[in-house]
């Protein structure tokens, strides 16, 4: 569902309890809410609808709500899409008995706009994901990054305030706005900046659920997550696996962008072809290519990207994966080539310039790229990429040398015959004089901007 008041809104219905429904007209579970209203949820509202946090009894074994996120097949919505459970397992199990969490909520993906739409809408979901992450791992205390251009970091603690006031939270939540950069949204960059550090990267090991937040073992997980979590935790993993795939169950959020008639956020069921999420944000004209994951991701022919299932087996099989949880649809008149480009200067200007594949491997990597898009390239300039690109991949401190070299080998093995016409005839119209579509916010980053 697009987040703008512009959608029409439906009638609320009555759900459980004589509560309101739990869904929106178009199955929204995050956002049901604003499906109704249109406008974020407030405490009252937010606890007329779900009720209060609920509570869990301790037993020897395992904590229930760990049992109860591993039967529901929660995965992380962050990018990886690692299995939640086994990260709440890994803190909870961990030697030290004090524990750290910490909700992401950076979304430093400049294509993305879902955990910005998720934290203004629905606030009091991510809080409670809070709450009962940190009791179900037995942490005693939490933070909540969001990065501090986004105007959310003083409402967010006025909604704390609220609650604590009123007694809601046992722990204390603390709002905290690190730098913005692209990598600094990474796990480990996040518990590096909170412990005093820098936000850059860190090599593993040791692994932030055995040593992060000030030595502690610590949860990073991402806010849409946690609000899964807040939802398992009241109404259970059969009701969550009610929607979505056996594999991929429930549902997720997504920005549309590029050329569509209405680009924005909008909440989607695992299993849903790519074709009808689009066709949500009602393209504009014939999509020439989709870029499925963000910057990070993997280019496609539109075509083989409509005709997949939204999932994580679904994508796969083409080679890609839901990564920040973006379709940006490319329309036929634009330059994939200088599309890429511009995103790879980007990502070699957002490095941290720690290891070699960052600090030279990207900017040259992206100065090859954009000879293909906008210079006069040859055969031994495309084949000298090609290689870099190869190099690239697991050699960096960090994932950062990897996504760039994924996004740069989708395009060149996608658009093959784009690359071999500019080759011949040099740059296109549309990679000299079309408006960038995809956003490469400009930016210098200091040594001392990192802290």
């Amino acid at each position: 569902m697009i987040t703008d008041i512009r959608t029409p809104q439906p009638t609320p219905g009555r759900g459980r309890a004589g509560r309101p429904s739990l869904e929106g007209a178009h199955g929204e579970r995050l956002l049901a809410g604003w499906s109704r209203t249109g406008a974020p949820t407030e405490l009252p509202e937010h606890l007329d609808r779900h009720g209060p946090v609920p509570s869990f009894t301790a037993h020897d074994g395992e904590h229930p709500l760990i049992e109860e996120i591993a039967r529901a097949g929660l995965a992380g919505r962050g990018g990886a899409g690692f299995p939640t459970a086994k990260k709440l397992r890994a803190v909870a199990g961990a030697k030290r008995t004090d524990r750290v969490v910490v909700a992401n909520g950076m979304e430093s993906e400049p294509a993305s706009a879902k955990d910005k739409t998720l934290l203004r809408l629905a606030p009091q979901l991510v809080l409670d994901g809070i709450v009962l992450a940190a009791d179900a791992v037995g942490a005693r205390q939490a933070h909540l990054c969001v990065a501090p251009d986004t105007g959310l970091d003083q409402r967010l603690r006025e909604l704390v305030a609220e609650r604590r006031a009123l007694g809601i939270d046992p722990i204390e939540i603390t709002v905290r706005t690190p730098p913005h950069h692209y990598v600094s949204s990474e796990s480990s960059a996040l518990v590096n900046w909170l412990g005093g550090g820098e936000a850059k990267p860190t090599t593993t090991p040791p692994r932030t659920a055995e040593r992060g937040v000030g030595g502690l073992p610590t949860l990073v997980d991402n806010v849409e997550t946690l609000a899964h979590v807040a939802l398992i935790a009241r109404y259970g993993a059969d009701w969550f696996r009610e929607r979505g795939t056996a594999e991929s169950p429930g549902t997720t959020l997504v920005t549309l962008t590029g050329a569509v008639a209405e680009p924005g956020v909008y909440e989607i069921e695992y299993g849903t072809s790519v074709h009808d999420i689009l066709e949500l944000a009602h393209p504009v004209g014939d999509a020439q290519a989709v870029l499925v994951g963000g910057y990070f991701g993997t280019w496609l022919p539109a075509a083989e990207a409509a005709a997949l299932e939204y999932s994580a087996a679904g994508l796969a099989s083409a080679g890609a994966s839901s990564g920040a949880g973006v379709l940006a649809v490319l329309p036929p008149h634009a330059c994939v080539l200088a599309e890429t480009a511009r995103i790879l200067e980007y990502l070699g200007a957002q490095s941290s310039r720690q290891c070699g594949p960052c600090l030279f491997g990207l900017p040259a990597t992206a100065g090859d790229f954009a000879q293909v898009a906008f210079g006069q390239p040859d055969r031994e300039g495309t084949e000298r990429l090609e290689r870099r690109v190869e190099l690239l991949l697991g050699r960096g401190a960090c994932k950062h040398p990897d996504g760039a070299a994924r996004l740069a080998a989708s395009a060149l093995r996608t658009f093959a015959p784009h690359v071999r016409r500019h080759l011949k005839w040099g740059p296109c119209p549309a990679a000299v004089d079309a408006r960038p579509l995809l956003p490469t916010p400009a930016e210098t980053i200091k040594d001392g901007d990192w802290r």
